[in-house]
């Protein structure tokens, strides 16, 4: 085994590990109304800490696809097209459109981003249409990453890491979310989609 191919396994190692803890300390910042009954007040601090390790850990995760560029796995290193200009094509207006919403969803959200509070209330703007606006936006760009650097393995890998990862941590968060505000986000939960609005359906009001 060369020395690239070392390292393009051991990032790929790291690349699991930092995706799986990211989620894991994502879920467990996104459930202090939860874990309140278990270890009381501080669990409102305990929980900015975890949810700036995920942020983190989201960061290293970013860098772990990227460096997927220099040190891949030969073995692994499928092309997704030979016409790398196709790919471009179709990256830069996905990748734009999820900023934009990711942007959106975080002004909408407030500070509820970046840490939580047992103050915050039911969100307004763009989560009047999508529960999870940001999930929404974020998922894609993982895509658009693997399209602009051309492996059709972290493709496959990043959409079955989503398909199992993403419901269990709206499945959490919401659970945690109906237990705060009850019987009103069960009724809000109902008139809108997780990641697709549900436009159909008339009177989404928080």
């Amino acid at each position: 085994m060369s020395f690239i191919e070392l390292i393009g396994l051991i990032n790929f190692l790291f690349l699991n590990l930092s995706a799986f803890l990211c989620f894991f300390f994502y879920i467990l910042s996104s459930m202090p109304n939860t874990r309140e009954e278990k270890i009381g007040e501080k669990v409102w601090r305990q929980s900015n800490i975890l949810r700036a390790i995920s942020d983190i850990l989201w960061i290293v995760l970013i860098v772990n696809i990227l460096l997927w560029i220099w040190f891949p796995i030969s073995v692994l290193n499928w092309k997704i097209l030979d016409n790398y200009l196709i790919l471009i094509i179709i990256s830069i207006p996905v990748g734009f459109f999820c900023i934009l919403l990711i942007i959106k969803a975080i002004k909408d959200a407030g500070e509820e981003t970046i840490k939580t509070s047992k103050e915050t209330k039911m969100y307004q703007g763009i989560y009047r249409y999508i529960r999870h606006p940001q999930i929404l936006g974020s998922v894609p760009l993982f895509f658009v990453i693997s399209m602009i650097i051309n492996s059709l393995f972290l493709l496959i890998w990043l959409i079955a890491l989503m398909i199992i990862i993403i419901p269990i941590v709206i499945h959490y968060e919401e659970k945690d979310l109906i237990k705060k505000f009850g019987d009103k986000y069960l009724e809000y939960k109902n008139q809108t989609g997780a990641l697709i609005p549900k436009f159909w359906k008339k009177g989404n009001k928080l």
